[in-house]
């Protein structure tokens, strides 16, 4: 039995590495999907988005350690947010205590409040829910205006399908220590993390890749997805190839827009889903060691950036000897007023705005990259449910395996799609 794959992402490298009679196609001459790194003059950035590698999954964990061998170190994570100027310890529900004291008394009591009247109904939509599970100070002081930048969507017009796992309850021991200045950890899941020493995260996409060589064909751009005896056949518009079986990885819009006669509720259900797009801006600075931070939330309407990530407190093999790497992480709608800024003045803006907020000092910049990724978060509103499971019911009937974060359209990290890839191979294998 032959499994064709489309996309050699991360998702159909891991499925490519464990399906032994496969194939995988990619529209790209290199592979990596959204881990993909930027190696240049001395420097190595994750374009899309700062990545680390952690997992509660233990298996999962242990395989993407193994595929980096000896390449690999091992970080303890000291995040901050930048809040009113001051650097508050990650998550905001741990760090309390550096808050400014009516802001941190205004923040336990909305949290106790919200513990008395939690019962009393159940949220609607995520900004509900942010109330009712952190009190009115949290929600209002930072996880509304960071959650909105970041999505560039009401919150009061999100699901909370999404929430779990991702946006951990806090213990309410946890909270009453915060505030007194006792010591506690949040999101304790990747309190400790890996890198790659060298390459960035494409170091693990390239061992994934030397490991499935053979199957890929690179510069194939999937245009049709038919189904005619039996088989599967996908073409490029000048080449076929055939599978028994059909996993696409690759963004669930350009799936359902390869097959033919799809009915229009399907197509409305598509132009329905919500996503954001991302641009990083790839900083290298002349200065052997910039800070001790591993990333920093910036919740503050008046930079760009949602979050600055410092790749060279990772690992120093991401930068030459002496000088520092920072990536800033912006997301944007298509045609909004970010995607209409030049690469150049996304750049310039960035490095003004950091430096304002002496986050790095501008004259010592002697690198810069800007790179936009197209899809990158899934935006979970209020119709996200309903019409995912009209599309994905669709494609499940024809035969079509989803797998990944964009061909699922779900929220899943680095190590969710490792695990749904594992999971889906296992099916592969055993039928």
């Amino acid at each position: 039995m032959t499994v064709g794959i489309i996309g050699a992402g991360l998702t159909g490298l891991t499925l490519g590495s464990l399906i032994a009679d496969c194939e995988i196609v990619e529209k790209n001459s290199k592979c990596g999907g959204l881990c993909r790194s930027l190696e240049e003059d001395g420097f190595t950035f994750d374009w899309s988005g700062s990545h680390i590698i952690f997992s509660k999954d233990k298996r999962v964990l242990t395989v993407m350690l193994e595929k980096l061998g000896d390449n690999i170190v091992k970080r303890r994570r000291n995040t901050k947010i930048l809040y009113k100027g001051n650097y508050v310890k990650y998550p905001f529900e741990n760090g309390l205590s550096d808050l400014p004291l009516q802001d941190n008394f205004e923040c336990l009591t909305g949290f106790v409040e919200a513990l008395i009247n939690n019962n009393k109904s159940r949220p609607g939509n995520f900004k509900e829910w942010l109330y009712s599970t952190f009190g009115k100070g949290m929600a209002e002081k930072y996880l509304i205006p960071y959650n909105e930048k970041i999505w560039k969507y009401d919150t009061s017009e999100m699901s909370t399908v999404w929430v779990d796992g991702r946006v951990p309850k806090p213990p309410v021991e946890d909270i009453i220590k915060s505030s007194l200045g006792i010591a506690t950890e949040g999101y304790t899941h990747q309190l400790n993390f890996y890198y790659p020493k060298e390459g960035g995260i494409n170091a693990f996409i390239r061992s994934l890749e030397h490991e499935s060589w053979d199957k890929i064909i690179r510069n194939f751009d999937v245009k049709s997805i038919d189904r005619k005896n039996d088989r599967w056949i996908v073409s490029n518009g000048i080449e076929r190839r055939s599978y028994d079986k059909l996993i696409a990885t690759q963004p669930i819009f350009d799936v359902v827009r390869s097959i033919k006669d799809v009915p229009a509720e399907i197509y409305k259900a598509l132009d329905e889903l919500k996503y954001n797009s991302l641009i990083t801006v790839m900083l290298g600075l002349d200065v052997e060691h910039l800070n001790d931070f591993s990333w920093l939330y910036i919740p503050d309407g008046d930079c760009l950036a949602h979050r600055v990530a410092f790749p060279s407190n990772y690992s120093k093999g991401v930068a030459p000897e002496g000088k520092s790497a920072v990536l800033a992480e912006i997301t944007y709608n298509r045609g909004d007023p970010i995607d209409r800024l030049t690469d150049d003045e996304i750049i310039t803006r960035t490095v003004e705005e950091l430096h304002k907020k002496k986050i790095i000092d501008k004259d010592t910049v002697c690198f810069t990259r800007a790179k936009r990724t197209r899809y990158a978060y899934v935006i979970s509103d209020l119709n996200y449910e309903r019409n995912i499971e009209v599309i994905k019911r669709f494609l499940s009937r024809r035969g079509i395996h989803l797998v990944g974060r964009f061909a699922e359209f779900k929220y899943l990290n680095m190590d969710a799609c490792v695990r749904s890839a594992m999971d889906c191979a296992k099916v592969m294998n055993d039928e």
